[in-house]
């Protein structure tokens, strides 16, 4: 983090408990984002705030330091239930969820006050536990925190803060419908504390604020660009089949010691994976159908600098709060041009600088002119050379191990997947055409006797 993005108002001028004091002191900072500045001294009132900032700038730790601070300066009803949390964060993914967690461990560790974590894929009976032994905080995702709630595993009528996180990408995300369901579970808007955050606040957004909220003041960081002024973005007018090979090609040429690879599908995912897999460059898919468990891991890895390069779906464009992403590619553009700008905001976070790289090929080259027009600038252009080129073997494509795959090998005979052999592979670079499968000829029924 670089002291650029930051203003010279200081965390100790707010009056903050000093439970609180010291767990900012734990994290080494003391001077407020632009979005910490703006908001808080209005969130610390007692008054609810919908928030707007590029994402990477604090939105976090300003609704936790308000959350926090509310919580120690208004104590829990007496006949308040050991099962009714006190305060509810609701984060649109896993990942969200599970990075608000930890910095909220950071934050709190020496308020007393107790943390709850459930989303969906995994721990079900532990996270169910854990909401019965009863938490103060209890972040989650929509669909686990509402298949407990009419479960009556908890209830929502102690609640004296509510922080949606994110809130465009729940829209995104088909998930509005569950938001209300709990917001309406809650306490009246006059007696509870609302905070909303998000990258951008539309009209949906909004009109979901002054709903659900009482009266909230809005807050808006501008700035000149709607993305990160230190990503330097740039762009190559590509064929389809030339996608895997300059991609492959920019990777070996730069130090892209830490990137995230963007694609619009799970297909595209494995595709682009088995080939840089096949040709020596480490990587891992993370979209919807992977594993909590093992999603969680692969994070981790790329996270401390064992695996280079995350292939990744719009699941992972929102909340992966990752320093040091040294290299964004949109392999595949994305058909919103939101998208766009939160796919790149996994780079040049905190101050830091970065490098966005996207093809135009001839399927999502149409969704160019949107972007840019949304982003309010051109894209630089650069020529596709032969030398950004690698020459790819078709045969080096690795197929994933999946269970459906198991499946397939047991009707084939048992083959085990693996490299494609060199007379089913038919120029794999970025095509987005799957080989029809044969199909079988039925034998014509031979007439009844009884007819």
């Amino acid at each position: 983090m670089t002291d650029k993005h930051l203003t010279d108002i200081r965390f100790n001028s707010f009056g903050l408990c000093k439970e609180l004091a010291q767990g900012i002191e734990d994290t080494g900072f003391s001077f407020c984002t632009p979005i910490q500045a703006e908001t808080l001294p209005i969130a610390l009132k007692g008054q609810d705030v919908a928030g707007q900032a590029q994402t990477g700038t604090g939105k976090t730790a300003a609704f936790l330091l308000a959350t926090y601070q509310h919580l120690l300066s208004n104590p829990a009803a007496e006949e308040r239930r050991k099962n009714q949390p006190r305060a509810l964060i609701v984060a649109p993914t896993r990942e969200l969820a599970v990075q608000i967690h930890k910095d909220a461990e950071v934050l709190g560790k020496h308020t007393g006050l107790t943390l709850g974590l459930v989303f969906g894929g995994t721990a079900y009976e532990q996270q169910r536990k854990q909401l019965e032994d009863g938490v103060d905080i209890l972040i989650g995702t929509p669909g686990r925190l509402i298949d407990y709630l009419k479960q009556h595993v908890y209830d929502l009528q102690a609640i004296q803060v509510v922080v949606m996180d994110e809130a465009d990408r729940m829209f995104d995300l088909g998930f509005i419908k569950d938001i209300r369901f709990m917001l309406r579970r809650c306490p009246p808007p006059q007696q509870r504390l609302g905070l909303l955050f998000s990258a951008t606040l539309s009209f949906r957004v909004l009109e979901l604020a002054y709903e659900h909220m009482n009266n909230p003041t809005t807050v808006k960081i501008e700035t000149d660009k709607v993305t990160a002024d230190k990503v330097k973005q740039v762009c190559y007018m590509t064929a389809n089949d030339e996608k895997i090979s300059l991609l492959i090609g920019l990777l070996k040429q730069m130090d892209a010691h830490r990137t995230i690879v963007f694609v619009n599908t799970k297909r595209g995912a494995d595709l682009v994976w088995g080939y840089l897999e096949g040709n020596g460059i480490g990587a891992a898919v993370i979209s919807g159908d992977v594993p909590q468990k093992k999603r969680m891991r692969l994070l981790s890895d790329f996270q401390e600098g064992r695996l280079p390069v995350l292939v990744a779906t719009d699941v992972a464009a929102r909340g992966l709060h990752i320093p040091d992403v040294s290299h964004v590619f949109n392999f595949d553009l994305p058909d919103d041009a939101e998208d766009y700008v939160h796919r790149i905001g996994r780079t040049a976070r905190a101050g830091a600088s970065g490098d966005a790289i996207s093809f135009a090929c001839e399927t999502h080259a149409f969704a160019l002119p949107d972007i840019e027009a949304f982003i309010g600038h051109r894209i630089p252009m650069e020529p596709v050379t032969s030398e950004l080129l690698f020459k790819i073997d078709p045969r080096s494509r690795i197929i994933p191990d999946r269970p459906e795959r198991d499946r397939d090998r047991r009707r084939s005979g048992g083959k085990k997947p693996g490299h494609k052999p060199a007379a089913a592979a038919k120029a794999p670079e970025g095509s987005s055409e799957a080989p029809k499968k044969k199909r079988r000829r039925r034998k014509p029924k031979q007439a009844s006797t009884t007819d």
